[in-house]
Order: structure tokens, then C-alpha cells, then sequence
């Protein structure tokens, strides 16, 4: 169903490549900075033992920065690619400049959200990294997958409901909790699609590299990327469709008994 939305709207694939050359162009800002301040080096030295340089204060405020600003970068494309895709669902036909519009529009409570969550992932990647017990990481996982629950709808309600992110995140708990109740269980895993996807864009990478590595290297750069795209926006199409059926709405394309069973009750 989130295929035949995006057969509809090819372009909206342009919204994870975009978030993919923003991250690439970030990375490159701060490799530059990190670069010139000899974060490199002192990073260099603490993974290969190579130095007795410690690392600064300066290093672990550019590494949180780099973290934050990717996970911006992230969201907001995201944000756009929602906004779009609820656009289609109502019975419009959206387009980039539309769903960018959308987004700048809640540029602040976006940028407000990717710093929540940025924070949040950076305590539980620490945590997950200090815990080395069994029981421990499993504490860890289940605090994250509330934590995922509870803020699955934080991104179509900023754009659509024209609130901050702290009441985005209540109101996201809300409307899981209303519509699937408190314990559920997905049953839909775009893992495995995107597992497929990436083999069947790197079979003709791989076969053109037997003949000749250069044009295998240069069709799996293209091909790759796209796949992951595509599955990245029938993703974002699909998070849009639930959170209108958890609005109580019938979104376009989509039949209610498909969304319903979406999750599970435990």
C-alpha cells in the first residue's frame, strides 16, 4: 500500500538523499574542525594506544555536536517527507518544495525534538557501552523500546499539529496508547525489507564488478543509495498512514484493517 503511495509521488525519494548528502556535508564540517583543533590525532591515539594524549574537553563537546547535528539533519528530512506524504493521504499532491515548506515552518520544535533525541540516544548508547551483564542490557533495550513507543508519532504530530516537542511527545504516547493500548508488538518489520533491498541493488553492483570493478563500484553507488531511499520514504508514507488512522482518519490507499494490525497487543 506505502508502494502504490509513492508510485504517486516518486520524488519523494529526493527527501532521504537529501538527508544523506546533509549528513555527509556535516560530517565533512566537523572533520574539518576536528581536523584542525587535533581532535583527530587525540582520537587517533586513544584508539590505537599510539599516544598518551587524553582527550578534551573540546573533542567530547565536537563529538556531541556531530551527533546532535546529524540526528537534525535526519529529522528535519524526515519531517519534510511526513508532511508530504500526509499531504497525498488527504487527497493533495505534494511535491518537495511543499513538504520542505511544511518543515521550515516547525523548524523550531524540530530542531527542539533533535535535540531530545539526541540526548536521549547518546545516554542510552553510553549506557549500553558502561553495562556489560546480561540483565543490565536488557534494562537498557527495554527503556529504549518505551522510549521508541512513546515518541513513534512525535514527528507527523510536530508537523501536523503545529505543537513543541514535549507535548508531541505526550500526545504521541497518547495516540499509541489509545489505538494499540499499553503493552504492543509490531507486527511489520521494514528491516527485512530493507534487507532485500540492499541484495537486489548489490547483485548487478556485483556482477558488473566480475567484469569490470570500476563500473561495478559506480552502478552499486547509484543503486544502493536508491534502494535505501525508496524504502526510507514507503517508511515515512507508512508512519504517516498510522498516524492517521490513529487520528481516527481513513487515509487514502490504505484500508483500516491493515493499519489496525499493524500492532498487536500483548
Amino acid at each position: 500500500m506505502s508502494w502504490s503511495v509513492f508510485m504517486k509521488d516518486r520524488e519523494l525519494i529526493l527527501f532521504p538523499l537529501m538527508a544523506a548528502c546533509g549528513v555527509l556535508i556535516v560530517i565533512g564540517i566537523f572533520y574539518g574542525f576536528a581536523a584542525s583543533t587535533g581532535t583527530l590525532d587525540r582520537l587517533n591515539a586513544a584508539t590505537t594506544g599510539a599516544g598518551t594524549e587524553e582527550t578534551t574537553s573540546l573533542d567530547i563537546v565536537l563529538g556531541i555536536a556531530l551527533y546532535a547535528s546529524t540526528t537534525f539533519v535526519v529529522i528535519f528530512f524526515n519531517a519534510a517527507l511526513v508532511a508530504a506524504a500526509l499531504e497525498r493521504l488527504r487527497g493533495g499532491d505534494p511535491n518537495i518544495s511543499s513538504g520542505l515548506r511544511v518543515a521550515l515552518k516547525h523548524l523550531p520544535a524540530i530542531f527542539a525534538w533533535a535535540l531530545i533525541s539526541a540526548t536521549v540516544g547518546l545516554i542510552l548508547q553510553i549506557a549500553r557501552g558502561r553495562t556489560d551483564n546480561f540483565l543490565g542490557r536488557l534494562a537498557i533495550e527495554m527503556v529504549g523500546g518505551v522510549w521508541a513507543y512513546m515518541t513513534f508519532f512525535v514527528v507527523p504530530v510536530l508537523v501536523a499539529e503545529g505543537i513543541g516537542p514535549i507535548q508531541g511527545i505526550k500526545r504521541s504516547a497518547s495516540l499509541f496508547r489509545q489505538t494499540w493500548g499499553r503493552q504492543a508488538t509490531s507486527s511489520f518489520a521494514f528491516m527485512i525489507v530493507y534487507i532485500v533491498a540492499v541484495i537486489l541493488a548489490v547483485l548487478p553492483a556485483a556482477l558488473l564488478f566480475a567484469i569490470e570493478p570500476i563500473l561495478g563500484i559506480v552502478i552499486g553507488a547509484i543503486t544502493i543509495p536508491m534502494a535505501v531511499g525508496c524504502v526510507q520514504a514507503i517508511e515515512g508514507i507508512f508512519k504517516a498512514a498510522l498516524y492517521e488512522f490513529a487520528n481516527g482518519e481513513s487515509p487514502l490507499e490504505f484500508d483500516r484493517e491493515t493499519l489496525s494490525s499493524a500492532y498487536q497487543a500483548l
